[in-house]
């Protein structure tokens, strides 16, 4: 597939995410899109006259070209939906984007990925709670994930620099500038040994509807979001939310009743949104890390009981090889993130799988 094509479908005006992957299910390719005529879009179900017209024009191959010139000369990597190189936590997400642009050199399919957030106003306590996190987390083979803005953000970054962590920062612009500029020789150090990652394409700029859109990959891309320090409005209860929604993990560090950016981590604890947390060692338990793997054993072929439907008996023959998260059931099996979890409680109900922490599954 071409990657110009690729690139000039996320130019197309009237388009999203979730459109975009629906043209590229009718027609096959990105290319197909822009070649098929308005009689053979007219035929895809959703499609209008409006839509139709911007795939016509001529103007976004134009933007695509100039796009195709700029990450050439950077060493910018267009990463498509259809990419084996693609994020695959974030793939499972219905309105994950059909193209990211990463500088850098993290794996983005690390079996290990965390997200860091929090207040812009970071306290001495939330940023000893960052340091505190990467003290530990350096054992453990991580990347994390953060959105490289003031607070929060730019701490847990520095912190994971300092300890040699491989992090990656989520923007809401292009590459081609960051925000805020004061944070550019973070950002520099940060592609040494992690990157930046950003679905937006140069010259746009960092308004302010990016950021909650950007929180999506930040929640999507990573098994659990850590929220530090957090106010009852604002882009950690935004990222928190939307990690809930995807049936991540979401852990929160508690805080004074009177604090004002401690308001939303309790919230969040009191209304089970988040675990609470009060050290990285809860994490790694909860997230099934502190479990020394077991030497393995060749794998035993197992008779699958004749009543289970045809998704339990594919959940059951995958687990026969060990456990698996439910990102990477759902990645392999293509079942939706609402029906998975039915199938997996169904199975547990009737003692054929168990949960592990960190929303591992695996055979009894």
């Amino acid at each position: 597939m071409s990657t110009l094509h690729k690139i000039a479908l996320t130019f197309i005006k009237n388009i999203g995410p979730v459109t975009a992957k629906h043209l590229l299910a009718y027609c096959g390719s990105a290319e197909a899109v822009f070649l098929a005529n308005k009689k053979q879009l007219l035929q895809i179900p959703g499609i209008g006259e409006k839509t139709i017209t911007s795939i016509l024009a001529t103007d976004a191959l134009i933007k695509a070209e100039r796009e195709l010139l700029f990450i050439k000369k950077h060493g910018i990597q267009p990463l498509f939906f259809s990419d084996e190189d693609y994020p695959k936590r974030l793939k499972n997400c219905y309105d994950a984007p059909i193209l990211l642009y990463y500088k850098g050199v993290a794996d983005l399919n690390h079996p290990r990925i965390v997200s860091i957030v929090g207040t812009r106003n970071a306290s001495e306590y939330g940023r000893n709670l960052c340091r505190a996190l990467a003290e530990v987390l350096t054992a453990y083979d991580i990347v994390v994930v953060s959105g490289l803005a003031y607070g929060i953000d730019v701490c847990a970054h520095q912190e994971c620099l300092a300890h040699n962590i491989p992090n990656i920062g989520i923007l809401g612009h292009g590459l081609d500038r960051l925000y805020p500029q004061v944070h550019k020789e973070i950002s520099q150090q940060m592609v040494l040994n992690g990157g930046l990652l950003t679905e937006y394409p140069t010259l746009t700029n960092p308004d302010r509807q990016n950021f909650p859109q950007r929180n999506r990959i930040i929640a999507g891309i990573s098994d659990a979001t850590i929220v530090v320090e957090a106010s009852r409005k604002g882009g950690a209860l935004i990222t928190a939310e939307i990690a809930n929604s995807y049936n991540k993990d979401v852990f929160a560090f508690p805080g004074r009743t009177n604090d004002l950016f401690s308001e939303g981590c309790n919230f969040l604890i009191k209304t089970n949104r988040a675990a609470l947390i009060n050290s990285a060692k809860d994490l790694i338990y909860y997230l099934g890390w502190d479990i020394i793997p077991v030497q393995e054993k060749p794998a035993i072929q197992t008779a699958l009981p004749i009543h289970l439907s045809a998704q339990e008996k594919s959940v059951v023959t995958a687990l026969t090889n060990g456990a698996l998260s439910i990102d990477e059931l759902t990645y392999q099996f293509k079942i939706s993130a609402g029906k998975l979890p039915i199938v997996l409680l169904t199975l547990e109900m009737q003692g054929i799988i168990i949960s592990l922490p960190g929303k591992v599954y695996k055979l009894v």
